[in-house]
């Protein structure tokens, strides 16, 4: 009789064990999907403002259509990009294609005397720093969510019940390099 109380215990314990982690890895992968939502939200902000910033520019400088192409074209492959490798390629050609935008915008003191140039210069300034948080935010979810789901005894309820690592939001390989200045 003792001898079945104790099984009997001992099982209800390892069930509460398991549920509690198996509970803990869908927190944690729920955070994940929480902080990807985060960044789409800030992108989303961001590709709003871009079709403003570029018909701003082009009532200035009508005549750099080949920048302003490039900064609709990178929108729109950034739009379509799926999964973190691929969004962090996309992103980092909108940012080069942008930061081409504004070198024209240096050329024309009249655009950049614009109050709603400026605004919307400052508005994408502020919305790229909260994509940079997003980002860090989601790689800080990823990391507590993969650490769980590989350390014991998470990993043998994770393998069962198919709980996959998750990807990092990488920058491209030339982001990580020197900085290079010309002058």
């Amino acid at each position: 009789m003792i001898s079945a109380l104790v099984a009997g215990a001992v099982v209800a314990a390892l069930t509460v064990m398991l549920v509690s982690v198996y509970n803990r890895l869908v927190r944690g992968r729920n955070a994940v999907d929480n902080a990807w939502a985060q960044i789409d939200v800030q992108l989303k902000r961001r590709y709003d403002l871009i079709p403003n910033l570029v018909e701003t520019v082009k009532g200035y400088a009508a005549h750099e259509r080949q920048t302003l192409d490039a900064v609709v074209a990178a929108r729109a492959q950034a739009i379509g990009a799926r999964g973190p490798a691929d969004r962090a390629a996309a992103e980092n050609m909108l940012s080069g294609a942008l930061k081409s935008l504004f070198a024209v915008a240096e050329a024309y003191p009249d655009l950049k005397a614009s109050r709603n140039f400026s605004e919307l210069q400052e508005e994408l300034a502020a919305t790229e720093n909260r994509i940079a948080y997003s980002r860090q935010y989601y790689n800080d979810a990823v990391l507590t969510y993969n650490n769980a789901i590989q350390t014991v005894p998470a990993n043998i309820v994770a393998g069962m019940t198919g709980f996959i690592p998750r990807e990092y939001f990488q920058a491209p390989g030339e982001e990580r390099g020197p900085v290079q200045v010309r002058f």
